[in-house]
């Protein structure tokens, strides 16, 4: 096969997986000076790699043996393969050909607990494990990644001249840092998709919103998302939804996303988010929301049926003033936008103590600026946020957000109420506003809840007025006739 240029010099670093991620990140790997092995499981496909580059420094590997050969020690190797089995896999065949101090890099959407059990695994063999999450699609793996290792410090420290130099860039410097040990990279890398999901869903409500409750066409929503660009809002999902909303069917003419399914897909992440803040009990409502309204979109039948029998309101040409709903559909972004963020930032923390993880939040916020989908303005303001009070219980108690809340609330409150007058529904819009309004509030009705709970199960509850009694117990139904 094809060799380092120059001769017999080894490859600096080594990738596993051609798929169209891993061709993107050769790609960026060997551009910035480091000679890259390849392998894939299909041979054909690593062979059409190597033919379309010819010149460059890349070394086909057709075997295991081979690609592991080719490398220079201590190795350095990635795998962009589907995570799951797959991932256990190749290990358990990359391992008996590895030498102690070896990394192996796993930059696919693994969950962080399998990530806990394979480091644990490899250190007993002595090879470093780098559980890595990598943002930013086929262009951010081209061009420049967001990227979140979670590992050993000396792996990462073999791994960051690398990382650095491939990584994309913004004001902040490279958006890479080492996040913590074991899992956190992955789970980092876990809610950042959580976090996309509340963010495309927000988006498609206020979109829905506008589209229906002012009778607005694609172009004239483009308009109104590439405004919003230029503003607190600006964001790489609110840019392409500009630009999507822009591109005309080349058949009819007509504007394409309106010929879309409304079916989403989900590959499992968000859904990892909102089960392991139920499990470490943190809320995210937004989330959550956003991981719920991809299920009802997938059924379409079900939808369809009903919208023949199920009664809602009255069909009536949009009464509402443009220039005040398209502003209230602002504000409601943002500050839903806001919350968002703050419940995956709770969960990052949260998790961090529950590991020990010692998570930077601000650095998360630093990474997160470039290349990475969820990219935006404001994780300038949370960068700060997070760099004047590191040990910031929620992102809403942080004074500027306080501030932005506090501004966008009426137009928020508006923009849910004409959603929900219309019959439009805005699950990730009121989820973030009943958040907001939940975490603001000093006595919430749960006490009814603990009240019940005493009564039919003896759960026990504390008295306000004497926590000094610790828990205890009444019986509430003494006397009547319900037992």
């Amino acid at each position: 096969m094809a060799t380092v240029k120059g001769g017999s010099r080894q490859a600096q670093f080594g990738l596993l997986g051609l798929g169209v991620m891993g061709e993107n990140l050769a790609l960026n790997v060997e551009e910035h000076g480091f000679p890259v092995a390849v392998w894939n499981r299909r041979t054909e496909r690593m062979e059409r790699f190597i033919e379309a580059h010819r010149g460059k420094r890349f070394v086909g590997a057709r075997t295991l043996e081979e690609f592991v050969g080719a490398l220079e020690r201590p190795r350095r190797l990635l795998l962009m393969i589907k995570a799951g089995r797959p991932v256990d896999d190749l290990i358990d065949k990359l391992r008996p050909l590895l030498s102690e101090g070896d990394v192996i890099i796993d930059g696919g959407n693994s969950y962080f607990e399998d990530t806990q059990r394979r480091d644990r695994a490899l250190k007993e063999a002595k090879l470093h494990y780098l559980g890595t999450g990598v943002s930013g699609g086929e262009e951010g793996a081209r061009y420049g990644p967001s990227i979140m290792p979670g590992g050993p410090d000396e792996a990462y420290a073999r791994l960051q001249p690398i990382f650095e130099a491939i990584a994309a860039k913004t004001d902040s410097g490279p958006c890479v840092t080492h996040v913590g040990p074991d899992g956190a990279g992955h789970f980092v890398k876990m809610v950042h998709n959580g976090i996309e999901y509340g963010d495309m869903q927000l988006i498609a409500e206020a979109y829905d919103l506008l589209q229906r409750g002012l009778g607005l066409g694609a172009e004239e929503l483009s308009d109104i998302f590439e405004q919003w660009n230029g503003g607190p809002l600006r964001s790489f999902l609110i840019e392409i939804t500009a630009q999507v909303l822009r591109v005309r069917d080349t058949e009819t003419g007509d504007p394409l996303v309106d010929k879309v399914q409304d079916k989403a897909g989900q590959k499992g992440t968000g859904r990892w988010t909102a089960q392991i803040a139920l499990e470490l009990g943190v809320a995210v409502s937004t989330l959550a929301a956003a991981v719920d309204a991809r299920v009802m979109s997938g059924m379409k039948d079900q939808r369809v049926a009903a919208s023949g029998k199920l009664v809602g309101p009255e069909p009536a040409v949009p009464k509402e003033d443009r220039k005040t709903l398209v502003a209230a559909v602002q504000d409601a972004l943002l500050a839903s936008k806001i919350c968002c963020y703050a419940q995956g930032m709770s969960l990052i923390r949260v998790a961090s103590e529950e590991h020990s993880w010692n998570i930077k939040l601000s650095e998360m916020a630093r990474i997160w600026k470039g290349g990475c989908i969820i990219r935006a303005r404001l994780l300038d303001s949370i960068m700060r946020a997070y760099d004047n009070q590191p040990d910031l219980a929620n992102l809403l108690l942080d004074e500027g957000f306080r501030a932005d809340l506090r501004k966008a609330q009426t137009g928020w409150r508006h923009a849910v109420q004409v959603a929900q007058g219309l019959g439009i529904p805005v699950p990730a819009m009121g989820a973030s506003l009943s958040y907001y309004d939940g975490y603001r509030t000093a006595r919430l009705p749960q006490n009814l809840t603990q009240a019940q709970r005493d009564a039919f199960g003896a759960h026990t509850y504390e008295r306000v007025d004497h926590p000094e009694q610790g828990f205890i117990h009444t019986d509430w139904l003494e006397g009547s006739n319900v037992r």
